[in-house]
């Protein structure tokens, strides 16, 4: 059974250290934002980091997909046939329909409902369809084992899950004096003990951030890809949430949230500096090019939200002939911005080969 929210016995103590990085990580988070509102096309960034994300959670999961499968199957525009692939576009549609949702007047605010929702889209693919998408658990689930007798973790019961989920619900909109980002980090350790779906409690709780974030006014973009802290730092990760669930040590949990959201926030930053100046770059190459094509030219335009194409993926993007496309992706091929993905010959994709460098940092399997 987990403490309840506000922690109150004992309460969660903000000292000078936490303090500090608190404030560390605000400032992280408003630079962010700004980085995000003066470039040229926030949209590539959104697109990236969000992929990004979304790659990153799933793998604390144990699932296998890369960015760039997931690139790969979004440039060849049909249903992913990998199911780890499945996984991780399931998280980008509960995402892109929440993040839509929670600004609409007439939207579903920030609650279980919602929530239950975005479950439902982040397990619509053939793994998650027997977990019961989109329902509140009314089994008892665990962690490790073979069974509860002997599992790493046990959730609350179900029948407990009405009462404790209607807390949880009030949490998020109840009148607290902490400030809004400890109550981020204290509202995603609650989900998680809370674990009250059979599946994907884990995609959905690091969802749950960036939800909060925008719910606040800590972010007006999903751009912190948190979930690369937390697989980077993954024991580290799973033995702070047991020890607020078994010694409610709330403040260690949030000196190690507080210290991700700052490292990645200021790593994001730079992220999305080092992506302009490559599209700068490449600009500008290809216009002092003598065979730059008017065509080739649009091409490069969409490549930061299209990083990998394929020529059926060109033709249906530009609307133009499969020769002109083929022409475009030669051109850029020539040009040093686009290189094949592999060495196959038939459905040959192209990956926009520096600023897809910098966006797999850290999401390949052995990272």
């Amino acid at each position: 059974m987990p403490f309840p929210l506000p922690p109150a016995d004992p309460p969660v103590v903000l000292d000078p250290p936490l303090q500090d990085l608190l404030r560390r990580a605000e400032k992280a988070l408003l630079r962010l934002d700004l980085a995000g509102a003066m470039v040229p096309s926030v949209e590539w960034f959104v697109y990236a980091f969000v992929r990004k994300e979304a790659v990153l959670s799933a793998q604390i999961e144990g699932t296998q997909a890369t960015l760039l499968d997931l690139l790969e199957v979004e440039a060849a525009g049909g249903p992913p046939a990998d199911a780890d692939v499945e996984e991780v576009c399931g998280y980008l549609d509960a995402l892109k329909w929440a993040w839509a949702e929670l600004p609409r007047d007439d939207g579903l605010p920030l609650s279980m409902r919602m929530l239950s929702e975005a479950h439902r889209r982040l397990l619509q693919g053939a793994r998650g369809r027997s977990k019961q998408p989109g329902q509140v658990r009314r089994s008892q689930n665990w962690i490790g084992g073979t069974r509860p007798g002997n599992a790493a973790f046990v959730p609350p019961p179900p029948r407990r899950l009405p009462e404790l989920l209607g807390d949880f619900e009030r949490a998020m909109h109840a009148d607290d004096a902490l400030p809004p980002l400890v109550r981020v980090g204290l509202l995603h350790v609650q989900f998680e003990t809370l674990h009250p779906y059979l599946d994907g409690n884990g995609r959905l709780g690091r969802l749950l951030i960036t939800l909060l974030l925008r719910h606040w006014g800590l972010s007006s973009r999903p751009l912190l890809y948190l979930s690369l802290f937390l697989k980077q730092h993954r024991a580290e990760y799973y033995r702070r949430l047991s020890a607020v669930r078994e010694e409610g040590d709330w403040e260690g949990w949030l000196a190690f949230f507080l210290e991700g959201v700052a490292v990645v926030a200021d790593e994001a930053v730079g992220t999305a500096r080092r992506l302009h100046e490559v599209v700068t770059a490449g600009r500008a190459a290809l216009l002092a090019r003598p065979d730059a094509t008017v065509i080739a030219l649009r091409l490069f335009e969409l490549l930061p939200e299209h990083p990998v194409v394929t020529v059926s993926r060109v033709v249906a993007l530009l609307d133009c002939s499969r020769p002109a496309a083929g022409k475009a992706v030669q051109v850029l091929e020539d040009a040093g911005i686009l290189a094949p993905v592999d060495a196959r010959k038939r459905d040959r994709a192209w990956q926009f080969t520096r600023y897809v460098a910098i966006l797999r940092a850290g999401t390949e399997l052995g990272d």
